[in-house]
């Protein structure tokens, strides 16, 4: 089974690569490891919510929106290199926006985590460093990047 009919037979479709929001790329390959920018929820190109977590948005809410950001982290890498050139998730990083006091950044990205191993199962699992931020771009919750070994 490859990881496109592993998503299929999960009901989860890749969506289209966002646009840069700046002066950069949303993937790159060196070697056998490809490195996505951060990618923040963008829904059929406009993005899902704004505000901080723990205030404005809920942290259910919050671990849905990563799970977004990590979507479009694989629809970068796909776009790059195709789906089932991934040998393994290495390591993803996220950044929440958080409102004073907020300490569940591991929690919302969660959604994220678990999404990837939904997809690759022992594959999917990685190293990973979830950090709150005071802002993000866009005034969007949460953003995230992967890097991934491919073949």
């Amino acid at each position: 089974m490859t990881w496109r009919d592993r998503m299929a037979e999960l009901g989860v479709e890749l969506p289209s690569v966002a646009a840069p929001a700046g002066s950069y790329v949303p993937a790159v390959r060196t070697g056998s490891l490809v490195f996505t920018s951060g990618q923040v929820p963008i829904v059929d190109g406009a993005v899902a919510a704004t505000g901080k977590v723990g205030g404005e948005v809920s942290p259910e809410e919050a671990q849905r929106l990563a799970r977004v950001c990590a979507l479009n982290a694989l629809a970068a890498v796909d776009a790059l290199v195709g789906l089932d050139a991934v040998v393994r998730v290495v390591k993803v990083v996220g950044f929440v926006a958080s409102a004073e006091g907020f300490t569940g950044q591991p929690a919302v990205l969660n959604g994220a985590s678990d999404l990837l191993a939904e997809v690759f199962g022992e594959a999917g699992k990685h190293a990973r460093s979830a950090v709150g931020v005071a802002e993000l771009p866009l005034g969007v919750p949460v953003e995230v990047e992967i890097v991934v070994e491919v073949r």
